[in-house]
């Protein structure tokens, strides 16, 4: 028999059997791609501004022109390379905004009319509140959310003794909004360096909330790691002291740009920081945030059990065009 015979004699691949190699390698790659997150790196996006200036969390850029860039396609490569979405908000018909906080560094916003109508939402980021374009009397006195009998947050323009009045009211067709909405710094979480030594002081530590008071149960959050077991900590802004002595390794970033919610000051309604020094117990770790004036952080919510740490960040890894970008400090 010759060799075109034999081929032709060989079992044809059914499609069946295509498709099982394809599941087959598929599955593999799967499993590879879990186990080197589970184990190794893992992704985390920064949603609040409280790690600022080391790591930026969503935030906004208010823009009247973005020029061509924001044209598609433009704005998708443009969004790919920098991060930034840039976004329109305009009141459909006259009546007053009203705000919901996500919790997640982010609120959503839409006008409520007079007769109960409700416009379409759009999502910002939450330093992006202050900067809403609500009219010259708003620029003047300013503005704030009030939650109404009815459970809604409305804006109220603020009395002279800072006090909010009445509520504000827009026209149909005013712009409110026109800016950039920038995600929040992409970073890979080192799971693994741990394993080879202890969480050492200026660490930026992922951690789990599940477990400690005060905090949004089953996510994570992003601090620097300040004080180890043992140790009693006392911060004095703008200086750290660890067991009586001044640590010039860490000095938190006092007054630094940087929303101030979901990240509550002293003068939160959730209470404010524990006064004079604390000690961390075994296995407890105290965490602050660099923005230290917009951090929710150990200061409020106690320490940070040692079965509660995921890792350290490690990189940034988006946006591509960030001066951030690279080995976090």
């Amino acid at each position: 028999m010759s060799e075109a015979d034999k081929e032709r004699e060989k079992p044809r691949k059914t499609l069946k059997a295509y498709a099982r190699e394809w599941l087959d390698t598929l599955v593999v790659a799967i499993s590879v791609a879990m186990a080197f997150r589970a184990y190794f790196y893992e992704p985390f996006n920064i949603p609040t501004g409280s790690m600022q200036p080391t790591l930026y969390g969503n935030h906004s850029e208010p823009c009247e022109n973005p020029g061509i860039m924001q044209t598609t396609p433009l704005k998708w490569l443009n969004w790919i390379v920098t991060g930034k979405d840039y976004k329109e908000f305009t009141a459909p018909f006259a009546g007053v905004p009203v705000v919901s906080e996500r919790g997640d560094g982010r609120f959503d916003l839409y006008i409520l009319s007079n007769d109960g109508r409700q416009s379409a939402k759009i999502s910002l980021p939450t330093d992006a509140m202050p900067k809403l374009d609500l009219g010259p009397e708003a620029r003047a006195c300013g503005f704030a959310p009030v939650q109404r009998r009815d459970g809604r947050r409305v804006l109220c323009l603020l009395e002279r003794d800072g006090k909010p009045g009445v509520q504000v009211r827009v026209q149909a067709g005013q712009s409110i909004w026109r800016g950039y909405d920038v995600t929040g710094d992409f970073i890979f979480v080192n799971r693994w360096k741990w394993n080879f030594r202890k969480p050492a002081r200026g660490d930026v530590m992922v951690f789990s909330t599940t477990g400690i008071d005060r905090l949004v149960q089953g996510t994570h959050y992003i601090k620097r790691l300040t004080a180890l077991p043992g140790e009693t900590v006392e911060i004095v802004k703008p200086d750290v002291y660890i067991d009586g002595r001044r640590i010039d390794s860490i000095k938190p970033a006092a007054g630094a740009s940087g929303e101030r919610m979901p990240e509550p000051s002293a003068g939160d309604e959730r209470g404010g920081a524990v006064p004079g020094p604390v000690k961390m117990g075994e296995g407890e770790y105290f965490a602050c945030g660099d923005n230290s004036d917009n951090s929710f952080d150990s200061r409020y919510w106690g320490p940070v059990p040692e079965a509660n740490l995921r890792g350290t960040g490690a990189v940034v890894f988006w946006p591509i065009v960030n001066p951030r970008w690279g080995s976090i400090k």
